[in-house]
């Protein structure tokens, strides 16, 4: 549950050494190992060669097992689908190449609660059972007295059978061993203690050592561990009781541990009959072989997730659903970078091969980015439920991956367009990073997406008067207007139309006298006092583009309703900033802290004053809405800058005329207090909420009074999507990271967008985890309006396009024009598009840069002929991934199966010569891939599951919900 990087350098260094000392000591001794993050960092940095030969032995042996096998282990709640599947790939890669080993059996037992995408990818990995153990505690003792722990999960409505996993729960003792004995006042069975690195005690003493097992208390200790056996035994179907020995951060002393262990195992095992139990080391693979053998008929559970999650009555833990807000938009924003980089960089390895960037240091500059994205995801990383030491080194490491993947993409840029090395390219992800400050400048866009895209960009410039021009020299639609973050800079806003995978070169001058861009004009509205609005004499005023028209109430400064203009559908929509008041202090009740929300009372209204301006211009709207404590105060507590764009004719304005673009200013906070945006609708929706899981499907969220704690337990993590709907009428928010959401009242959304919290509790307080958290977080929203049928077309695509923006990178233009002329650069920016339908997203395009051999029986050969040494990366193999948005039976158009083309979709990189069908993490030929087939009473025979798909001549039907995973090799030029 907790993690230093200092001091887990150093003790997972000493857990591998030791165990591995110690397993080749006693043929009956294993060992489960999870996250190759750690391993990695022990086998490339700490093993000696003899270490490397007994972890080759023990895995064959079947002694050592690799469990998940990611790079962590991964939360459920807040992270995005592409993230976890990164963190999967990239761990497996590893193993696979390094031992040919592939992880069949899963181990979550720590994240904070259970998604249903979860079961859903191990499954399309390979896995064969999955086993998870953080669920609401009431629902777990219910679970338990029923024997129903155990059940086979069809995570995916639309994957259903196909992609079913055999899951387990554990008991209430969860994952670590018991630690209460009757004869003793010390721990029981944690004979190495409690970790403390990196300074270990001089004399070898750790703290909370268990009594070791003696002639004396052999018995007793039996006696014990029975017993706990004996009782979780009742809570199962079969007579197997798995028996998890261990917990956070033991094993660091393994001889100490398996000494004691040894003595113990065996005398239960010589008095079994007494004793009525047989007791054996076991892997988690062997546990489920002997479940899987008994052969019995399983429950099957549907896609119904386990969020939120609750320890006890007032331990709701979804305060980490926002927690560190800055850290959660910083790992999203990176992970969609490198999303970018990795098929930026693919297509200039197949188009350019005789580039002149070095392609290994290239690799090495996007693999440091994976590595960070990889390990953010950990269930105490992007959940903001780690020390502010922990977090700075997440945002480190994520820093520098991405300065890494900016100056690869900048330098490709300039490689492609050969322009004199004199003019200097930097490149910029974040919109507002750094503008145009020379008089002429370039600006490069990529469209990281697989379909045609228009949207505007920001770029930050000096004055108002500005021209855009094309790669022609054609004026390109733009709007300036004083910016937002600074009264002496401008935001100058760039309509661009850019094809899949593409990329456009616009070049920003001072007027010249031909075309200037549109100019928006600003008017300021007095600020007024809400708590006095006269209802009677009420003023709107309308913001109108072609989608909506959206009116503002000039009594209030605030939004009044939102017309969808195609139905005349009009909808009451209002928005206000309240905050949770929560305690800190334990002897006074329930706390909230970075993993728990505890609102002692319904939110308050913070702001009793509004103040208004607008900027108008012909594309697009910005309505500043500045949040006051009342009427006098300076400085505003909170900010909503609400855009509405207008597209001109003859541009595909769809996606962005039906957006509403919402970016908020929230902080610092007082302490104590935990921030929502609430957005209230006169909806009738029965206070029914759906959210995502992960990015990938929707959760259906009745609300559900408690007892105790309903406010807290009927909020939900939105990773990326949320709506509310009536029999008519849908708003969709979306997010570009995750936020806890609710609806506390009929038509109405809250999104929890900032906490700061200080408690007492001396677990937080010792671990430095209570979240005093001062920092001033930007997060946007898109809110989109209108009919089941028009926003079922819309949603998938615009979380989509929140998610991967284009890519910005700026240059200065030297001297003399760049040497290709215009035409033969039109040409390069448009042939090589890669599109597919808008059902459809590809989801990965890279080149991994793995050396094994994707046939299993030659890559075990080299393998144990030692021929799998360091190499250098094999840069013809593609990853490709195409992902169906929709589920079975969602709309009826795009939830139709849809045929692919691989070699016409890619011809724009090159000719396609093979392409293999893989597993989700690229271990497995889908083809040789056999999971195990678990009874169910709708499936009585037992066997295996596989896929027989076989693709004619390069045409792939990709069906609702699937994600297809492929090697993809090109004719080399």
């Amino acid at each position: 549950l907790f993690f230093f990087q200092e001091s887990m350098h150093a003790y997972a260094a000493n857990v591998y050494t030791t165990v591995v000392e110690e397993l080749m000591k006693g043929k009956q001794r294993k060992f489960i190992a999870v996250e190759q993050e750690f391993f990695r960092l022990w086998w490339d940095v700490v093993a000696t060669d003899t270490q490397k030969q007994q972890v080759h032995q023990l895995l064959q042996e079947g002694r050592l097992e690799f469990v998940i096998g990611g790079q962590v282990m991964h939360d459920e709640a807040v992270t995005l689908i592409d993230d976890q599947i990164l963190q999967l790939t990239e761990g497996h890669g590893f193993l696979y190449e390094t031992f040919g080993f592939r992880p069949q059996f899963s181990w979550h037992v720590d994240p904070f609660g259970a998604s249903a995408t979860t079961p859903t990818l191990f499954a399309l990995a390979g896995f064969n059972a999955h086993l998870i153990s953080r669920i609401d505690y009431d629902l777990k003792a219910d679970m338990q007295k029923n024997k129903k722990l155990q059940f086979v999960w069809q995570g995916s409505p639309s994957l259903s059978e196909r992609q079913e996993i055999f899951t387990h729960v554990m008991d209430q003792y969860s994952y670590c061993t018991p630690s209460q004995l009757p004869f003793s006042n010390r721990s029981a069975f944690y004979w190495n203690g409690f970790a403390t690195f990196p300074d270990p005690p001089k004399d070898g003493v750790y703290p909370n050592m268990s009594l070791p097992v003696t002639d004396t208390n052999l018995h007793q200790y039996a006696q014990t561990m029975v017993a706990n056996i004996k009782e979780r035994a009742a809570w199962f179907q079969t007579s197997d009781v798995l028996w998890p020995w261990g917990c956070d951060k033991q094993f660091f002393n393994a001889s100490v541990q398996y000494s004691n262990m040894d003595l113990l195992l065996d005398y239960i095992n010589e008095h079994s009959g007494e004793f009525g139990v047989t007791v054996q080391y076991a892997t988690v693979g062997d546990y489920f072989r002997a479940v899987y053998s008994r052969n019995l008929t399983w429950e099957i559970r549907n896609s119904q997730d386990f969020l939120p999650y609750s320890t006890e009555p007032f331990q709701a833990w979804t305060g980490f659903y926002t927690s560190r807000s800055t850290l959660k938009g910083i790992a999203r924003r990176a992970s969609s970078l490198l999303y970018a980089g990795e098929s930026f960089f693919t297509q200039y390895v197949l188009k350019h091969p005789a580039g002149s960037i070095c392609k290994c240091k290239a690799l090495k500059q996007l693999q440091s980015l994976r590595w960070a994205v990889s390990e953010v995801q950990h269930h105490d990383g992007i959940t903001g439920t780690e020390s502010p030491k922990v977090r700075d080194m997440y945002l480190t490491n994520l820093m520098y991956g991405v300065f890494n993947v900016k100056k690869l993409m900048a330098s490709i840029i300039f490689d492609m367009n050969s322009a004199k090395k004199n003019g200097e390219v930097y490149s910029s992800v974040y919109p507002k990073d750094s503008g145009i400050s020379e008089a002429d400048q370039y600006v490069v866009v990529y469209n990281p997406l697989a379909w045609n895209i228009t949207t505007f960009i920001t770029v930050s410039v000096g004055n108002l008067a500005m021209s855009v021009y094309d790669e022609l020299g054609h004026p390109v639609p733009a709007q300036v207007q004083t910016s937002v973050e600074s009264p002496s800079t401008y935001d100058l806003y760039i309509l661009v139309a850019i094809s899949g995978l593409s990329y456009r070169k616009y070049s920003v001058k001072p007027l010249d006298g031909k075309q200037s861009s549109f100019i928006g004009r600003s008017i300021k509205y007095k600020r007024r006092d809400i708590t006095r609005a006269d209802q009677q004499s009420r003023q709107l005023f309308p913001v109108v583009n072609n989608c909506y028209q959206v009116l503002f109430d000039q009594s209030t400064n605030l939004m009044h309703s939102i017309t969808e203009r195609e139905t005349n559908q009009t909808v009451q929509l209002t928005q206000e900033f309240l905050e949770y008041h929560v305690n800190g202090d334990t002897t006074k009740g329930p706390i909230s802290d970075n993993y728990l929300f505890g609102p002692n009372a319904s939110a308050v209204p913070v702001s009793k004053a509004v103040g208004l301006e607008v900027v108008s211009g012909a594309l697009m709207t910005e309505i500043r809405q500045y949040f006051y404590s009342n009427v006098t105060s300076q400085d505003y507590l909170y900010a909503v800058y609400t855009r509405i764009y207008t597209v001109p004719e003859g541009y595909d304005g769809q996606l962005l005329c039906h957006r509403i673009e919402q970016e908020y200013s929230v902080g610092p906070l007082e302490l104590n207090r935990e921030a929502i945006l609430r957005t209230s609708t006169n909806l009738n929706t029965k206070q029914l909420l759906y959210t995502d899981n992960n990015g990938y499907q929707m959760q259906k969220r009745p609300f559900k009074a408690y007892v105790n704690n309903t406010v807290a337990r009927n909020y939900y993590p939105m990773v990326q999507t949320a709506y509310i709907e009536d029999d008519t009428t849908r708003l969709i928010l979306l997010a570009e990271r995750a936020h806890g959401v609710s609806s506390q009242g009929n038509g109405q959304v809250e999104v929890m967008l900032h906490r700061r919290l200080w408690n007492n509790l001396e677990w937080n307080v010792n671990n430095n985890l209570t979240l005093n958290d001062s920092s001033v977080v930007r997060p946007v929203i898109w809110l989109i309006l209108g009919t089941r049928a028009v926003t079922n077309i819309l949603y998938r695509t615009s979380g989509l396009a929140l998610e991967h923006r284009p890519v910005v990178m700026f240059g200065a233009l030297s001297g003399d024009k760049p040497k290709l002329p215009g035409q033969l650069q039109q040409n390069s920016v448009h042939s090589s598009a890669v599109t597919v339908p808008p059902n459809l997203h590809l989801q990965t395009l890279s080149i991994p840069g793995w050396r094994y051999s994707s046939n299993h029986a030659e890559q075990i050969h080299s393998i144990r002929m030692g021929k799998q040494k360091e190499g250098d990366a094999d840069f013809s193999r593609v990853l490709l991934r195409i992902r169906h948005l929709y589920e079975v039976g969602e709309d009826p158009v795009l939830s139709q199966p849809v045929m692919v083309d691989l070699k016409s979709l890619l011809q724009g990189l090159g000719s396609v010569t093979a392409v293999e069908e893989r597993s989700l993490t690229g271990t497995w030929d889908l083809n040789t891939l056999k999971r195990w087939k678990w009874k169910t009473a709708q499936y009585p025979s037992k066997g295996f599951l596989s896929s027989t798909k076989t693709s004619e001549n390069f045409t792939e039907t990709v069906h609702p919900k699937e994600i297809r995973t492929f090697f993809v090799y090109f004719q080399s030029q």
